[in-house]
Formats: C-alpha cells, structure tokens, sequence
C-alpha cells in the first residue's frame, strides 16, 4: 500500500471534486436547498451563524435524538458536532427534555423579570464542583469572557490581554484577534479578524504560543506589569483540539502570579467534559476566574463567570458596581437554570460511568477515522487525544499532513498550509461526510454518550467511501 504524503507536497486542486460533490450534495438534498434559497431573502447567507452555514448549503433539521438528527429531505445523519460540542449525552436527552416539559405544564420556564430560588441551587453546584467563591450568569461565553475581561482590568488597573494564536474566546471586541491562522502574516495569529473594532482595544491584545513555554517567559519580561490577564483554554477548542501541557498550565500560574496578572481559564469547552467540573482541577491549577457554558446549559443559553470573591465582588453594591455586570434581559433564564441544574446535578451524580464511557468512545472515534484513511492510502491524523492530565478525551479533529513526522502540538502546526492541507480536512471532507449520512463541521466535532459502537462502525465505512473519492486527486 502506498500512502500519499512527503514528497507528495505538490499543489493539489479539489476544484472539480468540490464542484462534483456540490452538485451531487444539491441533488440528493434538494428541499434543503430550496429552503437555503428561501432564507437568503430574509437571513444574511441564510442564517444566523456563520460556521453552520456551510457551502452550498445547510442540511435544515427537523429532528434531533441521541447520536442522530433529521434533515427536510428525510435523511437520518450521524451527528458528531453535537450542537457545537455541547450535548455530550445527545440531543435532547430525556431526563432533561422531560424536566422543562413538566415546568412549562406548571407555569414556569419562561422569562419573568424576577429572581428564583433556581439561581442559587445552579449557583452552588457550579461553586462546589468547580471550586469557584461566586458566580454571576450571562448568555453566552463571548459575554462570559467579555465581563471576565472587565473584571481582572479594574482589579489590576491594567489594560493589556494576552491570549493564544488560535484560540477562541468569543465574538467580542477583545475576542476577535488572533483567531485564525494567516500564513502571510507576521506571526501568523498577529491579525484582526474584524473591521469595526478600534485599534486602542487590539493593539492591547498580545498573542502568544499554545504550549511555547519559553516565549510565553519572554513575553511577560516584556509586557507582565502591563497585563491585566492571560486567558487560556486548558483544551484548545477550535484551534485544533490540543490540550495544554502540564509544564504549560504551571508556567502560565506561576508567571501571572509572580506579575500580579489575573489567570483566567475559558472552560466553555472544556467544562464538565472531561469530569463533573472544571478541567483546571485534573491539572491541580485554580485560576483566578473562571468562564462556562456549552455542556453546562444542558443544551439552553447558559454561560458563567466563575471565580475569586475579591474579584467577582467588583460587580456588586458593595464595591459600587464597580464593574458593569448587570446581565441582559434574558441571564439566569428562569428554562436555561433548569437545564443547567438537572445536567449538572446528573453529570456529578454519574460521573463514574458517563466519562470513562465518553473517553472510550472518542479514542474509538478517532482511531477509526486514522485507520481508514490509512487503510485506503491517506496519510490522517486526528487530534483531540488527551494527555498525562487528561485522562480521556470525547473530541476529535481530523488532519492531513503532508509528512508523518509532524507534531500537532499547537495550532500553527496545524493550520499552517505547509504542514497540514487545510483544504481537504475542512472543505472536501466535510461535504463528502456528509453525503454519506455523517455530519462533523470542518472536520471537527466529539462524541456523546448516545453514540454506540454500530454508529462508529457506521462512521469508519463513511470515511473508507470518502477515502476512495479523494484519493483521485491528491
């Protein structure tokens, strides 16, 4: 078997493979494409999130349950994105579905303007498995992180933010720099992904190296008593599911704290997916703050700041508001709490046997998708393993480099074209998936609990067909 890598680097067109499998994704789906077409005349492309609106077009859901969600044309899809990586039990699992209905049946779920006594029992149970002092709920992680900003700048008195090259924290002004990966670019992560934001806000924006421990010590010599924080993802989410290494994560407590720099971990991803509770605690780190969402929600709009008391106390009367946290018409959502309270009351009270379950299942998952590549002659790698501190680990992103010796460690491996073709693993295989009936977003996605060894069986012949397309024109 000859597989296609190193000295193969020669410039590859998937022009007529994409033209061939958009005209065949448009036959097979066409009341998917009609309606595409019918929501361009009300919706921007069509939508209201940019990374779901995928080209062509969209498949439009009527249903989702479990590992599987139905389209308009009646197709059943394995769904490995699951709902942005938030539903590690599935769509819609019962215990939860069944909760909200009960609630709503009695005159409670919707929006009232007051408080509850939800707030507060959500509240303790995301302090107790999180060991976080105070918590204050929004809607979203952008609004998460945002407000966490706010926070460790007034604490500090500072003004500049360092983050990583790939990681995302959030459609928001201190959030849209360094987010994809510009191979023309100095740096690489050193570029604005937007127009409107001010350059006072991102010139305060310093991007640093997922897992470069020595740059990350250079950077704080030079810029530590300008920085009000340094914000990690302990598992880098869409900058290529890579987790931070131990010496990482110690090197970036140790510094903030010897610079008086707030730590702030963004655990929308990583929170309660790989235990009941924060991710920083499997590495023995507490970060100063803290944000949440996705899997918390139990699949409503949820999200949280999470930390110290002196910091968090910024946002109360006692400190004169100092910090305007004040929250949107639809925080703390009277249905979104109780999603919250029931998943993670659930996720606490299982956790013995939901995640050695999901660990299982993403390492399957994964060493299914590299085998039949292999199989079939493409060299593939999948990243999303965990490591000495992770245990196990549900995701999984599938990449094609060009030689077998690369290391996947940080995003600029990944997402530099040179390395890995970027091309392929986003564009061709996400349509080609999904002709098949398997649904994983730019070729990145996780499993759930809902998914069962037939559905990955179901997965491995899904990329052999995938497989034999491409192989043609590499």
């Amino acid at each position: 078997m000859q597989l296609v890598w190193g000295i193969f680097m020669k410039k590859r067109d998937f022009s007529k493979l994409l033209e061939e499998l958009q005209a065949e994704y448009t036959k097979k789906s066409p009341k998917s494409a009609s309606l595409n077409k019918r929501a361009k005349k009300y919706l921007v492309d069509g939508g209201s999130h940019a990374l779901r609106l995928i080209q062509p077009f969209p498949p439009r859901i009527i249903s989702a349950g479990g590992a599987w969600v139905r389209d308009e044309d009646g197709h059943d899809i394995l769904d490995f994105w699951q709902g942005h990586m938030s539903n590690i039990l599935g769509h819609n699992p019962d215990f939860i579905t069944e909760e909200l209905s009960k609630a709503f049946q009695r005159g409670f779920g919707l929006q009232s303007g007051f408080t509850d006594q939800l707030q507060l029992e959500t509240a303790k149970i995301l302090c107790r498995q999180t060991g976080a002092e105070r918590v204050r709920f929004t809607t979203s992680g952008s609004l998460a992180t945002m407000y966490a900003y706010f926070l460790s700048r007034s604490f500090t008195g500072r003004n500049f933010i360092m983050k990583a090259g790939g990681g995302w924290h959030g459609a928001q002004p201190w959030g849209l720099k360094g987010i994809k990966y510009h191979a023309d670019s100095e740096g690489g992560y050193n570029y604005v992904e937007s127009e409107g934001i001010p350059a006072a806000v991102t010139d305060e924006i310093i991007i640093t190296q997922f897992n470069n421990i020595d740059m990350l010590k250079d950077q704080f010599k030079k810029y530590g008593d300008r920085l009000a924080c340094l914000i990690i993802e302990p598992f880098l989410g869409s900058g290529g599911l890579i987790p931070a290494s131990k010496e990482y994560l110690q090197s970036c407590r140790e510094l903030t704290d010897r610079y008086g720099t707030m730590l702030i971990f963004d655990e929308v991803v990583s929170g309660f997916r790989f235990h009941a509770g924060n991710l920083g605690a499997l590495y023995g780190i507490q970060p100063d703050l803290a944000t949440f969402g996705k899997i918390m929600g139990g699949g409503m709009p949820l999200a949280a700041v999470a930390g110290r008391d002196d910091i968090m106390s910024l946002v109360g009367i006692e400190k004169n508001n100092r910090v305007k946290f004040s929250g949107g018409t639809y925080s703390a959502h009277p249905a979104s709490l109780l999603a919250a309270k029931t998943m993670m009351t659930y996720l606490s009270e299982n956790e013995d046997r939901v995640y050695p379950r999901l660990a299982e299942l993403g390492e399957n998952a994964r060493r299914t998708m590299e085998s039949a590549f292999m199989e079939e002659g493409i060299f593939a790698l999948c990243t999303g393993y965990g490591n000495d501190m992770v245990p196990g680990s549900s995701m999984v992103t599938l990449h094609f480099p060009y030689k077998d010796d690369v290391s996947l460690e940080n995003p600029e491996s990944i997402f530099d074209p040179s390395v890995c073709d970027s091309v392929l693993s986003r564009d061709i295989v996400e349509l080609a998936l999904l002709l098949e009936n398997v649904h994983m977003l730019k070729g990145h996605g996780a499993v759930s609990t809902a998914h069962t060894d037939e559905d990955l069986t179901f997965l491995s012949r899904a990329c052999h067909q995938v497989a034999r397309r491409i192989k043609p024109y590499l």
